[in-house]
């Protein structure tokens, strides 16, 4: 499962991990700038393997150990299709990757005193069957495997204690992340993405928040076809601990390396269905797309894992955002601005480029505009950060003039997700027609789509 690391404490004073970012962000990014100044511009250059791949090394290292909103931004590097050259962008891929599957876990004996601290028995009291081995250790908590007293076998998830303070000074700093993220993508505006980082990372520390998500993802889609969410079980939860049914499957890793362009192309419309189809179905969007939430099973089914960080939109957002796709697809400058303005985008008294902004839209929007085939690249998924960040390109300015309404602060960001999970499964498929099949409005005509329509049909929740 990837290399193995000393177990380590997530925690260090404030002061320490500002100490330790400034000590990473200074022995890479001034040589990292270099390089990309040295090479990168010359179409042919070889790219320095041994430079990023050190580089990728220290970032693992460093911000695998101190979890909290460090290790969440090197977890996003690792799967983001950045403004890299391809050979760098799969360096920090297969090495960051590890981020998500086996970064540095915390001791056996701290993660039993928050289990103590929650139910006041031990792990081995708790549960019928406790390992000590986590099966997995992330930025928030790290999960174990475990047995109930029915024989249900279970993932147990655990908060590591102090978390929430060590992110709290993580945010408080934030600066401290700037030449490392600079690095990465040099007219990256980051202040925002740390604004929407700290929303998110406050909204995964409520684990009993959490468990009502997936609950609630569990009932919407309990005996879908090809969609799939483990059952919580609510009586073992806690503030700090989930507790839900184990599944077995391939990580998302795994998954790429042994299937075929088939497989992956059904694995991709399982994904975009799955995104897509909460917000119009059933107005929730899961505001976390991460190559580590998927498991891939040998009946072809996705299981979608982490509901730390959910938005739940009422109908009239959701007629919104509909409205706004709608004129997008007809190219009516006029239409979007009216549907923006009711939306709550446009300031008063602000005259906006109702022209370059439907440019901006469809460029954003590429995938679903034409009734026909397309094909998710990592180029894509690079174009449209670049166009959402680097003010070279002409729309940063015209976007930030706009407001932003909190019901899309977590939905127009988290795209970026999507759009480098599909481009490297270069999924391909008709996302014009199957997004109005999600609005209700057509019928698609992928397998896929036959089996969802068939199960919805029959379901309670849509609406």
């Amino acid at each position: 499962m990837g290399r193995s690391h000393e177990e380590r404490a997530p925690l260090g004073s404030r002061s320490q991990r500002r100490a330790d970012l400034g000590k990473l962000a200074a022995s890479t990014g001034a040589s990292f700038v270099s390089s990309r100044v040295r090479g990168w511009g010359r179409e042919g250059h070889e790219v320095d393997d041994q430079f990023h791949a050190a580089t990728a090394e220290k970032m693992l290292e460093l911000l695998g150990s101190m979890k909290g909103a460090a290790m969440k931004v090197g977890q996003i590097a690792s799967f983001v299709d950045l403004d890299l050259p391809p050979e760098a962008q799969e360096t920090y891929r297969r090495v960051l990757g590890e981020l998500r599957d086996s970064a540095p876990s915390v001791d056996p004996d701290t993660i039993s005193e928050v289990i103590h601290d929650e139910y006041g028995i031990g792990p081995e009291q708790a549960f019928a069957r406790w390992d000590p081995e986590p099966i997995a250790a992330a930025s928030i908590g790290q999960v174990h495997r475990a047995r109930l007293d029915d024989g249900t076998e279970v993932v147990v998830k655990v908060q590591y204690p102090g978390i929430a303070d060590a992110i709290e000074g993580d945010l408080d700093n934030a600066e401290a992340f700037a030449p490392l993220t600079r690095a990465f993508s040099p007219n990256l505006a980051i202040k925002p993405l740390l604004v929407e980082l700290r929303e998110r990372l406050v909204d995964e520390l409520d684990y009993q928040r959490e468990a009502e998500h997936q609950r609630a993802f569990a009932e919407r889609y309990e005996g879908h076809p090809f969609i799939a969410i483990p059952r919580v079980h609510p009586a073992y939860c806690r503030p700090r601990v989930i507790v839900s049914d184990y599944v077995d499957g391939q990580s998302f890793d795994e998954m790429v390396e042994t299937s075929d362009e088939g497989a992956r192309r059904r694995y991709g419309e399982i994904i975009y269905r799955f995104v897509f189809g909460s917000i119009h179905r059933f107005r929730l969007f899961n505001a976390d797309p991460h190559p580590g939430n998927y498991l891939f099973g040998d009946d072809g089914r996705v299981t979608f894992l982490d509901f730390g960080s959910v938005k739940a939109f009422s109908s009239r957002t959701r007629e919104q955002i509909q409205q706004q796709m709608r004129s997008v697809w007809e190219n009516d400058p006029a239409a979007l601005l009216a549907s923006l303005d009711d939306a709550g985008f446009l300031p008063h008294a602000h005259k906006t480029d109702a022209d370059r902004l439907m440019a901006w839209f469809r460029q954003f929007n590429a995938p679903i505009l034409d009734d026909g085939e397309w094909e998710y690249t990592p180029e894509f998924a690079r174009e449209v950060i670049r166009t959402t960040t680097d003010p070279r390109l002409g729309y940063v300015d015209l976007l930030r003039k706009l407001n932003l309404p909190a019901d899309y602060l977590l939905l127009n960001r988290i795209q970026w997700g999507v759009n480098s999970i599909l481009g490297r499964l270069g999924a391909r498929a008709n996302w014009h027609q199957i997004t109005l099949e999600m609005f209700g409005d057509g019928h698609s005509g992928t397998d896929l789509g036959v089996e969802e329509q068939a199960f919805f049909e029959q379901s309670p929740f849509v609406a």
